[in-house]
């Protein structure tokens, strides 16, 4: 598999992104010499863990503002760089991106490489469709699980206008302008300087080959290579006791009713604090990190 990896000093100074990438190894399936993927370690080592999982096209730049508040109730936070996207490697072929390929990168880095255990997940965007489905085959190393502008489509779902629209922009588009992608589903429009740190770990179109990918590889009809799988998940999650909370955003077109579903579904939604975040476009970590925090440490709190 051919891969780039972007350079160090793109990372350089980035607005109050203050934490140090750490790196793990992770099997090339096609055979060759492993990828390297990032992730973030902060607070203390015997806290309980709260896993972070961003989406499409962001990185874990995206909780600079959530992470802080996790630490400082002493929880240990660990947040991947997806393989494609943040200080991970980018595999440079569009066809070496898939679903299943992405939801065992993520387990051998939380579960051989970090053996990860009682975690508490966060996961918005694709984190959802990556993190739900780990739920759904190892839920024994999950305490409790929060959802905000995400799912777990299998193919069956109708699929809404404003995603039909961002997929057919994935594609057509001549300049894959990520950090414009990001600034575009907030309801505030963000600084130039924050726009260039999304911007950060593609110097060009080259590195740009998963954010390419991502959005065909959504499950949109039953035929779908990721349906059988998604589909065994959701029968875990039909059965989930532990605690599951949804905290939305009010300003997602995308994801907007996409907590229906889990409420309807999910026996851990009941008696949970869910709660919908206010003035939280689709990339709610972004304007709302702080205020995500809050939440996730209460219901990490819980025992």
């Amino acid at each position: 598999m051919q891969r780039v990896r972007t350079p160090e000093e793109r990372f350089v100074n980035l607005p109050d992104f203050a934490f140090e990438a750490k790196y793990a190894e992770v099997k090339d399936p096609t055979g060759g010499e492993p990828l390297r993927m990032a992730y973030y370690d902060e607070g203390p080592s015997d806290g309980d863990v709260v896993l972070l999982m961003h989406g499409e096209p962001s990185w874990s730049y995206l909780y600079r503002f959530t992470i802080p508040a996790l630490v400082s109730a002493r929880h240990r936070v660990i947040a991947p760089d997806l393989i494609g996207f943040g200080q991970s490697d980018k595999p440079a072929d569009r066809d070496d991106y898939t679903y299943a390929r992405h939801v065992e990168w993520v387990r051998e880095l939380l579960f051989d490489h970090l053996d990860l255990q009682n975690v508490t997940l966060f996961a918005q965007d694709w984190g959802s469709l990556i993190g739900l489905r780990l739920v759904g085959e190892h839920p024994e190393r999950f305490a409790r699980v929060a959802i905000g502008n995400g799912g777990l489509p299998t193919g069956n779902e109708r699929v809404n206008e404003a995603f039909r629209a961002w997929q057919e922009y994935s594609q057509s588009a001549p300049d894959l302008h990520v950090g414009g992608i990001v600034s575009g589903g907030c309801v505030v429009r963000l600084k130039p300087e924050v726009v260039a740190a999304y911007d950060a770990p593609f110097p060009d179109d080259t590195y740009k080959q998963g954010a390419r990918q991502f959005p065909l590889l959504v499950p949109t009809s039953p035929e779908d290579p990721a349906h059988d799988a998604n589909a065994a998940a959701w029968a875990v999650l039909e059965k989930w006791e532990k605690p599951f909370l949804c905290c939305f955003s009010d300003s997602d077109p995308i994801t907007k009713g996409g907590d229906k579903k889990f409420l309807a579904t999910v026996p851990g939604t009941k008696g949970q604090a869910h709660v919908t975040i206010e003035g939280g476009g689709h990339f709610l970590q972004e304007e709302k990190g702080p205020e995500l925090a809050a939440v996730l440490n209460v219901f990490a709190g819980v025992k």
